[in-house]
């Protein structure tokens, strides 16, 4: 009878030698632009691990706030973070023609912007890093002279490669109803139309100096007119729903909505002298309601002499790091939701709206000043 010869195992490799663990361990490098790019010189094993396509899809957390578009004047980028993490102004230019006429953002989300252009009555999506554009045609039968308009874009998780567009508009003839069109950007087509009715006699606008905020699987938009409230689109369930607002007449505050403990929405009311902050909650029975979370004054909150109160407007927000970008007497500065935490921006006296620009760097960002080669990763 033959003896079976055993074989030893083989030893197991040391950490950094074993990419499935490097990469584990690569993943959980601060999201700053600056971090992938100082391990991609260490070595070229390092490099290929950390451009491969499938580490960019799998490195989505907490994306950095790179700056805000400035709405007005050119549609210029302001940016938020320190050298070597600062991206230069010139780094995001939006190149489109003459023909186009004048356009809106209605906004930032992964990666991506989009621009209502009015005179060929499309929007845009733009990819500021590459410069790659995507023109779509607004639905048809959708009604320019009737609706004021707003619109969104995302990124279903994990899917990099293609978007939605979610566009709403409120009757300005009828003055009864909010509608909503989903486009897909994988199947090239518009959805079916959504409506909700809205409950004023008076006329109700969607807002269009703050982009819609995503929170829970739902896109969510300021109303402004007579009666204030929060449209509601389910991105899952494709309904629309008006929320109102928690007490009965806030037109004379300044206001954000902002994303709640627990993914939920929340609500930023800013008066001259203090700050509430209200969250929108579900009881055990699934009704929802609002609750009011902190009142904070704002010579705390935002370190103001007596007679620098009432200067304060708030003028954007960058939903996935919780931070409302405001104007003071000192210029713009940015308050962090969670940890009230404020650092200021930009010292200026202009007052203008801002969309907020979030996303990863991979690892062609050079590490010498410059950010010309620097590709984002899609959040």
């Amino acid at each position: 009878m033959s003896s079976l010869r055993r074989h030893d195992p083989s030893p197991a490799l040391p950490p950094l030698e074993d990419d499935d663990l490097l990469s584990e361990i690569l993943l959980r490098l601060p999201p700053q632009p600056s971090s992938l790019p100082r391990a991609s010189l260490v070595c070229k094993r390092w490099r290929g691990i950390v451009s491969d396509p499938g580490f960019c899809r799998r490195h989505r957390r907490n994306p950095p706030l790179l700056g805000f578009f400035q709405v007005d004047n050119g549609f210029s980028f302001v940016p938020s973070l320190k050298a070597p993490d600062r991206v230069s102004p010139e780094r995001f230019s939006l190149q489109h023609e003459d023909r186009d006429g004048h356009f809106v953002s209605f906004g930032c989300r992964h990666g991506l912007v989009l621009v209502f252009l009015g005179k060929r009555l499309e929007l845009l999506v733009w990819d500021p890093v590459t410069g790659e554009q995507h023109r779509i045609a607004f639905p048809p039968g959708f009604d320019m002279d009737e609706y004021s308009i707003s619109g969104a874009v995302l990124r279903s998780a994990g899917d990099v490669n293609h978007f939605q567009v979610a566009l709403v508009g409120s009757s300005e003839r009828q003055i009864t109803q909010a509608v909503a069109y989903v486009y897909s950007s994988e199947s090239g087509i518009w959805g079916i139309l959504i409506t909700t009715p809205l409950q004023s006699e008076d006329r109700t606008m969607i807002s269009m100096t703050q982009p819609a905020v995503l929170a829970g699987g739902s896109l969510y938009w300021l109303l402004a007119g007579s009666s204030v409230g929060i449209l509601e689109f389910d991105m899952d369930r494709q309904r629309l729903t008006v929320i109102p607002m928690p007490v009965n007449d806030l037109r004379f505050f300044q206001l954000s909505l902002i994303r709640a403990d627990g993914g939920g929405i929340g609500l930023l009311v800013l008066s001259g002298f203090s700050t509430q902050f209200w969250n929108r909650r579900a009881n055990s029975d699934g009704v929802a309601s609002w609750v009011l979370g902190r009142t904070i004054g704002n010579d705390q909150l935002l370190h103001l002499e007596a007679e620098e109160m009432g200067s304060q407007i708030i003028l954007g927000f960058a939903e996935e790091n919780n931070v409302v970008l405001l104007w003071t007497i000192d210029g713009l500065v940015m308050l962090q939701v969670e940890s009230l935490q404020f650092e200021k921006v930009l010292g200026t006296n202009i007052i203008t709206y801002y969309h907020s620009f979030e996303s990863v760097y991979t690892a062609e960002t050079s590490i010498g000043g410059g950010h010309d080669g620097a590709d984002l990763l899609y959040t």
